[in-house]
């Protein structure tokens, strides 16, 4: 959330600052009081007063009596969001899986739609096609329009949604905002995967109260997503987290990318299966399936995963490092790992990162989010963009 209105502000801009905090707080926080509201933002009670009633005539929030009463008086009203006063679309694009979601304010799932494709299937255009109907649909299924876009993608994605290279979309220089804009008759917001599973874990997840903190996503690639002081780090033009593409077995497995022994090679989609003794390219079930399966046997998870386990360490060990986080967050197959994994991992990172033994206690957890992180972030990334308005 933006600091307090600097000296010299005008008016207009002032209530503007203190809507959107208080937007952001119902959205996030969910229901509460206006006392609540008014010792979290720093308000007093007339201004939250102004603002809760300008909502309510707006339709945005309503007011009931809590189920919760704490001695005697007036009752304390509950200040609730209403998801379908502020709804926007989310979009996952996977290189297998597509989602469109609506979501509402305060994080409710107004409607999905979904599907699948053989991996690297389809053009860009087709895609892009699918993804506005399935859009237009869900709009009018809920009977109004939407008050944002996001978009995730696999790939590099540049600040205003050209995407420049999606690997194992088969993508390449493709302006899906640009496209997805013209479509839908709206601003579209297109942000990485990864860089998306951050965010949704840093407002909705296990990072929530954490002011730096790495996600890493295992898909088909590896992909990483930044938070720095409570803020996304993007970078020249928005092209940071390729974390895959550290070089940790100089010699390895060639990369798309013209490097051998990149980390996505030794801990990816691909690696995972053949560390699980299934063929490259396996359905993600299947991926998943044994992993579960190892779940209830650490044992046997460490012995049949052992160099698996080894590379994600040394990988993380780097990234530890090179930007010392507070917390290293697993997404996408890297949350299905069996717990000895992970605590595995971890442990290697707190013997050998010499930042993790300066500064201690860096956590190194599986995402609680799953799978549901990118659409998440897809819809707190346009939601971003539309409470500030």
């Amino acid at each position: 959330m933006s600091g307090p209105p600097t000296a010299g502000t005008r008016p207009d801009e002032v209530r503007r600052h203190n809507r959107t905090a208080l937007l952001r707080r119902l959205h996030v926080g969910g229901p509460c009081t206006r006392a609540e509201l008014a010792a979290e933002l720093g308000l007093n009670r007339s201004t939250i007063k102004a603002l809760v009633d300008g909502l309510a005539d707006a339709g945005v929030v309503v007011e009931q009596v809590s189920a919760k009463r704490t001695g005697a008086g007036r009752p304390s009203l509950l200040v609730l969001p209403q998801p379908r006063s502020l709804w926007v679309l989310a979009v996952d694009v996977g290189v297998e899986q597509t989602t469109v979601a609506a979501v509402g304010f305060g994080g409710e799932v107004l409607g999905t739609r979904g599907w699948t494709l053989p991996r690297g299937a389809g053009t860009p255009d087709d895609l892009l096609a699918k993804i506005g109907t399935a859009c237009r649909r869900l709009a009018e299924r809920i009977g109004s329009e939407p008050v944002g876009v996001g978009v995730s993608v696999p790939g590099v994605v540049r600040r205003d949604g050209y995407v420049h290279e999606a690997p194992n979309l088969h993508w390449e220089g493709v302006p899906v905002g640009e496209r997805l804009s013209a479509a839908l008759h709206r601003p579209v917001l297109v942000g990485n995967d990864a860089e998306l599973g951050a965010l949704a874990e840093h407002t909705r997840g296990i990072a929530s109260d954490t002011a730096d903190m790495v996600f890493v996503s295992v898909d088909v690639g590896v992909g990483g997503g930044v938070i720095s002081e409570r803020a996304a780090l993007r970078g020249s033009g928005g092209y940071v987290g390729e974390l895959g593409h550290m070089v940790v077995r100089p010699g390895g497995r060639p990369c798309y990318c013209g490097c051998r022994g990149c980390w996505e090679t030794e801990i990816g989609e691909d690696a995972l299966c053949r560390a699980l003794g299934l063929p490259e390219g396996s359905p993600r079930e299947a991926v998943v399936g044994e992993l579960r399966a190892l779940a209830g046997e650490p044992q046997a998870a460490l012995s049949r995963l052992r160099e698996f386990t080894d590379w994600l360490g040394i990988g993380l060990i780097n990234i530890v490092n090179l930007l010392g986080p507070q917390l290293v967050v697993l997404g996408d197959l890297l949350a299905a790992l069996p717990e000895a994994v992970v605590d595995e991992a971890a442990e290697t990172v707190r013997e050998l990162s010499l930042v993790s033994r300066a500064v201690g206690g860096i956590r190194i957890v599986a995402s609680p989010l799953g799978k549901e992180a990118k659409i998440i972030g897809a819809a707190e990334l346009a939601f971003q963009q539309a409470l500030a308005g």
